[in-house]
């Protein structure tokens, strides 16, 4: 079947023509580029080091993933589940959805997501916006499998 192109409006009273079957232009930066210059000016965290914290009343670990991934794999006993996209805001004591577990005196802050992707751009952003964090290098994948404790989370009803 033959296509035309596909006006797609990005911006009010401005349309963008897409052709079925050309190339998206190439990327100023690819993900995986942002998140090597994160993790190279971050503090990585190695799982087998978070599970020997993981008990320690002055570090608090901070669970950045989905709900869904949460209830499908567990998580970390004693994590704080903040959702990627309200990090800034919960962590910014003027936004009107700042959180009070960021605002803890003299504790050490380890996010963590799956594989540590969003976990290394979440903290390279949270430092530029003052806050200092770590983040758990491998991420919540290889937890279990190096012997850390994992809470089973309950199921919630659609």
């Amino acid at each position: 079947m033959m296509r035309g192109p596909v006006y797609a409006p990005c911006v009010p009273h401005v349309e963008t023509q897409i052709e079925w079957g050309k190339a998206m232009p190439k990327l100023k930066i690819t993900v995986a580029d942002m998140v090597a210059a994160a993790r190279a000016r971050i503090e990585e965290v190695e799982t087998k080091d978070l599970i020997d914290m993981v008990d320690d009343p002055n570090v608090v670990v901070v669970d950045i993933r989905d709900i869904r991934e949460r209830q499908r794999t567990g998580f970390i006993p004693g994590s704080v589940h903040a959702p990627r996209g309200m990090i800034e805001f919960w962590v910014d004591p003027e936004s009107p959805y700042y959180k009070d577990v960021f605002g803890q005196d003299n504790k050490k802050y380890v996010f963590h997501c799956a594989s540590g992707w969003r976990s290394a751009l979440t903290v390279a952003t949270l430092q530029d916006m003052g806050f200092e964090a770590a983040h758990l290098k491998e991420g919540f994948s290889t937890w279990a499998k190096q012997g850390g404790p994992v809470e089973e989370a309950e199921l919630m009803d659609d």
